[in-house]
């Protein structure tokens, strides 16, 4: 007989998925006080956390997010970084990077030292100690959770993964459409589009004469039909 879990008093959060606002939050950073994501509006986010400021992996990613902010912000995106650092130590660690690897990091970094943030986030993870995990979450300019990638600890992220994903999901936005797998470097597919599936016997036979007529479709059957660019 299977027994049911025992009842606790611990407080549950309901962590932000995909599709989800994100919660309003005040926090303080090492360029001041921000609210999220109120201060972002009009704005994609990038908010990333990193297990803790002075460690090899965390500052080899900081590194390479600061050589593509530049990118990020050609795309209407802001970064932002998080940890269970307090602000000084967030600020000695960006200084060492200057100094040392003569990179200037620009954006801000949360300073969670109490882990209240990490924890309403889904950033703390009992299995992984205390620090942060590698969590990135893309919130759109109306403040919803669009994309949410957690790494361990070990693995620092690789920024063209996000930067595609952000790509993907405003070409997503824009022209309502699905990106394939490795879009827009697809094996098969290069740079080709997907429609979704037509929703009707009606819309499948229109979307086959849709294609017929349309040289930018490419129709495999009606539930698979790619678009060009």
């Amino acid at each position: 007989m299977t027994q049911s879990p025992a009842p606790t008093d611990e407080p549950t959060t309901d962590v932000p998925g995909i599709g989800d606002p994100f919660p309003d939050l005040t926090v303080e950073t090492s360029m001041g006080e921000r609210s999220l994501p109120d201060d972002y509006e009009d704005k994609w986010l990038v908010l990333f956390s990193h297990p803790g400021d002075f460690t090899p992996v965390c500052t080899s990613e900081f590194v390479a997010f600061e050589q593509r902010r530049e990118e990020f912000e050609e795309l209407n995106a802001e970064l932002l970084g998080l940890s269970v650092d307090r602000v000084h130590s967030h600020i000695k660690w960006t200084e060492w990077i200057a100094e040392n690897l003569d990179v200037d990091i620009q954006f801000p970094i949360i300073a969670d030292d109490q882990g209240a943030v990490a924890q309403q986030l889904g950033m703390l993870h009992p299995g992984a100690g205390t620090a942060t995990v590698r969590t990135v979450f893309v919130i759109d300019p109306e403040g919803t959770v669009r994309l949410r990638l957690t790494y361990p600890m070990e693995i620092g992220r690789n920024i063209d993964e996000v930067l595609r994903s952000l790509r993907a999901l405003q070409k997503s936005d824009d022209d309502g459409v699905a990106a394939p797998a490795d879009w827009p470097n697809n094996e098969k597919f290069g740079d080709q589009v997907l429609l979704s599936p037509p929703g009707t016997e009606a819309d499948a036979e229109a979307r086959k004469a849709d294609a017929a007529d349309d040289d930018d479709l490419n129709y495999y059957d009606w539930w698979f039909v790619t678009r060009d660019k």
